[in-house]
């Protein structure tokens, strides 16, 4: 078995190092692409399928009436999402009260997370106007990420110094050790000149898949891998403009998948069989790109729906549209926060928040007689789907 493993190219190598005072096999995985070829003919009717559930998806601007509504939520699912599989637990309404005002109760830790991964997503999208994705890209975007809470002391923006490992208590019996630092920076800049190949003739959906698993099994960071490397498969769609906006995004498809997605990474290390890597990953790629397109009708729906009602109330209509515009990316509010951000006077906000409530548009979440918080329930709830804590 151990001789067939090492005729196997597809396999990497290992290296003995010594982490923690033990000594492990370190993995060095082979550069991209895998050789033997890959064996995409069983995969072409899957790729079409997810290629063009893409294409829908891309046409989403066409459905909105302000795309930005949509990605500015959007944005937040999936960094709540993308959080959650590292373990996070905070919600998306806990996002959203801790980006609108400091509220009790709220988990701070790990909002800050969250946030920092919305920040990354915003920084990471806005570079690549100027700066192709790379090691330097890579590693702005990691510090962006781990710049505050957790993590923070873990080498921000650097390529890591010290061995880490994934799973177990300890080196000795972690399920998987990636490469040591002294080939950290080969194996990047192996994967950067992947990612700007053009040689090999592999759809872009392929080389995505490829890219996140080796990005995963180099582990270039102390911390913060599995979100960097989840941000890189909506960096590559956009800058290969296979996506005009970032509306594609993997996490809800892992977190549900959860077992199936780490398992399928360590077969790709221990095996070499990309091809069933490839057939959940594209999998993922047309279920997400289905469900964000029906997310996205839902909204519109709902909207228009709610926008009606308003239409009807005569006087009051245009300072309670005012609101109701705000609420469709902050769906939690409360009155002090809607006078600043509205420039409304507080009697004005009130009134229209109450406009609001007898429509059903809006609820009441905080119990109080003061200090009210109030929530766009049923858009929130669209939005949340998926998003419970694991």
């Amino acid at each position: 078995m151990s001789s067939q493993k090492k005729a196997n190219p597809r396999l990497g190598h290992y290296i003995e190092t010594v982490t923690a005072g033990e000594r492990v096999r370190a993995y060095i995985p082979p550069a991209l692409p895998p050789v033997p070829s890959l064996e995409l003919r069983p995969l072409l009717v899957l790729m079409e399928e997810a290629s063009r559930a893409l294409g829908r998806l891309d046409s989403v601007a066409s459905i909105l009436p302000d795309t930005n509504l949509f990605l500015f939520m959007y944005v937040r699912k999936e960094a709540l999402l993308s959080s959650q599989i590292e373990g996070t637990q905070s919600s998306l309404s806990d996002l959203l009260w801790f980006e609108n005002e400091p509220i009790q109760g709220v988990p701070l830790d790990d909002v800050k997370e969250v946030s920092n991964y919305v920040a990354a997503m915003d920084y990471g999208l806005a570079r690549l106007e100027k700066l192709p994705i790379s090691c330097r890209l890579i590693k702005e975007i990691h510090g962006i990420l781990m710049a505050k809470g957790r993590g923070s002391d873990k080498g921000p923006g650097q390529f890591r110094r010290s061995q880490n490992w994934i799973g177990g208590t300890r080196p000795g019996n972690a399920m998987y050790v990636p490469p040591p630092t002294n080939k950290v920076i080969d194996c990047m800049s192996d994967l950067e000149k992947f990612i700007h190949e053009e040689n090999s003739g592999l759809p872009l959906l392929i080389k995505v898949a490829l890219v996140h698993v080796q990005f995963e099994s180099i582990h270039p960071f102390l911390d913060g891998n599995g979100r960097v490397g989840r941000l890189l498969i909506t960096f590559m769609l956009c800058a290969q403009q296979a996506l005009k906006e970032p509306t594609l995004y993997l996490s809800l498809y892992f977190k549900r998948h959860r077992k199936q997605y780490y398992h399928l990474l360590q077969v790709v290390r221990e095996e070499g069989d990309w091809e069933s890597w490839l057939q959940f990953f594209l999998t993922g790629v047309k279920e997400t790109a289905d469900l964000a397109y029906q997310t996205a009708s839902r909204i519109v729906e709902l909207i228009e729906t709610d926008r009606e009602k308003l239409e009807k109330l005569g006087r009051p209509t245009t300072s309670a549209l005012r609101v109701f515009q705000y609420l469709q990316t902050h769906p939690v509010i409360s009155v002090p926060v809607a006078v600043k951000a509205l420039e409304l006077t507080a009697p004005t906000i009130r009134k229209s928040i109450g406009h609001l409530e007898q429509e059903n548009i809006l609820r009441e979440v905080s119990g109080r007689r003061r200090d009210r918080r109030y929530v766009y329930e049923q858009y929130l709830n669209i939005l949340s789907e998926g998003t419970e804590p694991l």
